[in-house]
């Protein structure tokens, strides 16, 4: 049936030059190709799909085509494979296809997706080679079934202006991770970046390790960084790391002297300050020292006075 079909592949005389064609190969040195390949079934640039997208559930047979433009004077013979997960799934009705002159031939191929294949997404890619020069059309599946959506943030580092982190897709479904920023600082926010879309597609098992620039960060504190990411169907994740900022030698060393003098005088002064208060002070006596006593003689420090004598003695005789 294959053969059938590839005998009835298209020969249009419908020339695409190179130059204006987005999914054209290059040649070795620079210089542009003249051939391209896109995904079938468009006329001209405006009916052209961006890359192939199928849907199926384990276990299915998918079908689309490849089409190859030949825009030159002479015979191309291309030679085609997948790559990638998804692109690993598909299989050309020929892996070897010569196009006559300014001739686009359309190529049959089958994707199936493996039966215990995970339901969500799957990428790849269909590879064509020819004439050095070598076109990558980008392939999409969705496969049918529950998905899972998991994102994770995870070794967040703060390094210098720059603050370094990895995504990781834990679920089955291609993500679209988003990211907020905030830093503290030992006197306030020092960093507040909003939700903001990241460029890139985080395929299902796929790490990426990235860097948040930071190009004005404190020369002299002790700061916090807390990440925020999301993505459609529910998932986020969030994680922080902390890190001190001192200045570098010989500024670091008068930056060190300051906060360890600050430090010593806030201690001493705090110690001062507890001593004032739990030192007891002496009491003071309530009566004044009688005259002739020697200074600093109260009540308390005087002898037997002879002019009181006891109740028991009074009136008797001397």
């Amino acid at each position: 049936m294959l053969t059938a079909v590839f005998a009835a592949l298209l020969h249009a005389l419908t020339p695409f030059p190179a130059a204006a064609d987005t999914a054209a190969g290059a040649a070795p040195g620079g210089a542009p190709a003249d051939w391209a390949a896109r995904p079938g079934g468009g006329a001209g640039d405006r009916d052209a799909r961006p890359y192939v997208y199928l849907e199926g559930t384990p276990g299915t047979a998918l079908q689309d085509r490849l089409a190859v433009t030949n825009s030159g004077r002479a015979p191309l013979t291309v030679r085609l494979r997948g790559d990638g997960r998804a692109g690993a799934w598909a299989r050309f009705a020929e892996d070897t296809v010569t196009v006559p002159p300014r001739t686009r031939a359309e190529v049959p191929l089958a994707l199936t997706v493996p039966p215990a294949a995970t339901p969500g997404d799957a990428s790849g890619e269909l590879v064509a080679t020819g004439r050095g020069a070598e076109v990558r059309v980008p392939v999409r599946v969705r496969i049918g079934g529950p998905t899972l959506a998991a994102l994770t943030v995870e070794d967040v580092e703060i390094a210098g202006g720059a603050i370094r982190y990895a995504l990781v897709n834990r679920g089955n479904a291609l993500l679209r991770p988003r990211l907020a920023v905030r830093a503290e600082g030992v006197f306030g926010t020092l960093l507040d970046r909003p939700e903001r879309p990241l460029p890139l597609e985080l395929a299902p098992g796929r790490r990426v390790e990235r860097t948040e620039p930071w190009p004005d960060a404190p020369a002299l504190d002790a700061v916090t960084v807390r990440l925020r990411v999301a993505a459609e169907g529910g998932a986020r994740d969030e994680a922080e790391a902390s890190g001190t900022y001192v200045p570098v030698a010989p500024a670091a060393g008068g930056g060190l002297l300051l906060l360890g003098g600050l430090a010593a005088l806030a201690s001493r002064a705090y110690r001062k300050r507890r001593t004032g208060r739990g030192t007891p002070r002496p009491p003071e006596s309530s009566e004044p020292p009688e005259a002739g006593a020697p200074p600093g003689t109260g009540a308390s420090h005087r002898g037997p006075d002879p002019d009181h004598r006891p109740l028991a003695q009074a009136g008797a005789r001397p």
